[in-house]
């Protein structure tokens, strides 16, 4: 069950990143999966470094962090994407 939810989170974070990030990104669905769960397993790392991963109540800090590490992740595998597949597909 644990998959499944890094799977959705993975996806909402991705797609959430993907909207963050102007202009269109050019990396297919799964690939912004495996970003978003990249990018949240990056923000839990960051949240157990500075010592806010688990707080009493949400952890906006900790969701915030993995957002921020989607929207890297998604950025720069999107940049690496096109530059190994070409600019065809490139939706401008």
């Amino acid at each position: 069950m644990t998959w499944l939810w890094a799977i959705i989170v993975g996806l909402a974070l991705g797609l959430i990143a993907k909207a963050v990030i102007p202009g269109k990104q050019a990396i297919p669905l799964w690939l912004t999966v495996i970003f978003g769960m990249l990018g949240a397993v990056l923000g839990n790392w960051l949240a157990t470094g500075i010592g806010v991963r688990d707080t009493p109540g949400i952890d906006w800090v900790r969701h915030l962090l993995q957002l921020i590490g989607a929207v890297l992740i998604v950025g720069v595998g999107d940049r690496l994407w096109v530059a190994l597949r070409g600019t065809k597909g490139r939706i401008r």
